[in-house]
């Protein structure tokens, strides 16, 4: 077992780094044997996520054929049967009760939420609400790196390193991007501006990539780019300051999505009754505006594709976003399960792709993903993940103004994050 690390988050790295390199040098067999944990836990954890995707992809094609004016009974029936799984198996929680659980319930994530999380998501998702399967496999896989670390006695660090090992997988297993999905796992844990998990890195790329070949091989999602944006080469200096103007625009978005979330959040809050009459009141909602925009309905992982390669003016792309933008706010709000990492991706890019019809001479690949960067580094706080994920999802080689519009969306968020617990300031909670 790795001994305890130091409490001071400044000596975090050096103590990660000055552990692992003595280990090496006493006993190389001590890490080949935690490599070989964190690769089986990667592998176990892209078995689940290929069955999950594929049971999902199932439901997705059988309730597909319900279109325009049914969707008002089908979506409130989901949200019934949404709610009433939620009332009689508990409540699964959210990506907040997550990062909650990583500070400071030393990086133990609850089993017992899994059959609630996995049955109501996939109705969710299936259905057609505005929210991605990224929370119900982080919720999933990082559990069961806690089951994991149970069963090898595994305490302190070590017990919070092999759950944020498969909750990377988890999240690589959506997005096909190891590298992005093990700091993705990472930097939405952080706050005040620190990442403080460097203990984790390794353990969490080892089983992103052991993920992510599993979920690949099955699948056969993540080797190719997931959206085929127009290409893009960095060859003009004025490149950057088109960067941060676009970073401007998806930092404003970000401040108009939280207000529009939290708002969502009190409408439902003053719902009476119990959580089945605040998932079908959602459902309803949600069937109205996929009625009336159909692209607004699902989480956007093919309907991204459909809007590069439409050809809606300009003004039609702003009300769609702030259609979606409704839609998500309403799904996580009103009960439904699912994250909304890739939703909000698919806001950006009406955004963008509006903001380079209105703007003579702007490259649309440029101005698109730029401000589906900053929107998401912003709302969610991961600039550097962001960056790296939506450089694989896109196949976009030259990243750096990517990276800085996600810069400019996180520097420019609000104080007051939309994942509450990402502002917890309590060391002595994080400490063991």
């Amino acid at each position: 077992m790795l001994p305890k690390k130091s409490n001071s988050p400044k000596k975090t790295q050096h103590w990660a780094f000055t552990q692992l390199s003595g280990l090496v040098k006493r006993n190389p067999l001590m890490i080949s044997r935690w490599v070989l944990r964190w690769a089986i836990v990667g592998t176990v954890c892209g078995l689940f996520a290929s069955l999950y995707w594929n049971v999902l992809e199932l439901m997705i094609h059988g309730l597909q054929k319900f279109q325009g004016a049914s969707l008002l009974i089908v979506m409130p029936l989901a949200g019934l049967v949404i709610g009433l799984i939620i009332h009689f198996m508990g409540n699964p929680g959210e990506i907040a009760v997550i990062v909650d659980n990583i500070h400071f319930r030393g990086g133990r994530l609850d089993a017992r939420k899994n059959p609630s999380m996995i049955l109501a998501s996939l109705v969710s998702i299936s259905a057609g609400g505005s929210a991605g399967p990224e929370a119900p496999l982080v919720q999933v896989t990082g559990s069961f790196g806690t089951w994991v670390a149970d069963r090898l006695k595994l305490e302190g660090e070590d017990l919070r390193s092999m759950s944020l090992a498969a909750m990377a997988a988890g999240f690589t297993a959506l997005f096909g991007a190891p590298l992005g999905g093990a700091m993705f796992a990472l930097e939405i844990l952080h706050h005040q501006h620190v990442l403080e998990y460097y203990e984790a890195l390794m353990p969490a790329i080892v089983s992103s990539c052991a993920s992510y070949l599993v979920f690949a091989a099955i699948t056969h999602l993540g080797i190719a780019p997931t959206w085929h944006f127009p290409q893009y080469g960095l060859t003009e200096f004025d490149d950057f300051g088109a960067a941060i103007l676009f970073g401007i625009i998806g930092a404003a978005a970000g401040w108009i999505f939280m207000s529009i979330f939290r708002g969502c959040d009190r409408a439902f809050s003053i719902l009476p009754g119990p959580i089945y009459v605040r998932t079908t009141v959602a459902g309803l909602v949600l069937g109205i505006l996929a009625a009336s925009y159909p692209l607004t309905r699902y989480f956007g992982h093919e309907e991204l594709d459909s809007l590069l390669d439409s050809n809606f003016p300009a003004f039609f792309l702003i009300a769609l976003a702030a259609a979606k933008m409704t839609a998500i706010g309403v799904t996580v709000t009103g009960g439904w399960r699912g994250g909304f990492i890739i939703p909000l991706f698919f806001t950006g890019a009406c955004i963008g792709k509006a903001v380079a019809m209105l703007i003579p001479g702007v490259n649309p690949a440029l101005a698109t993903i730029c401000t589906m960067a900053a929107l998401n580094a912003g709302v969610t706080r991961t600039p550097v993940s962001t960056t790296l994920l939506l450089a694989k999802l896109t196949n976009i080689s030259p990243f750096t103004p990517i990276l800085f519009a996600s810069l400019i969306g996180f520097f420019l968020a609000p104080k007051v994050p939309l994942i509450t617990s990402q502002l917890k300031t309590k060391r002595s909670a994080i400490a063991e």
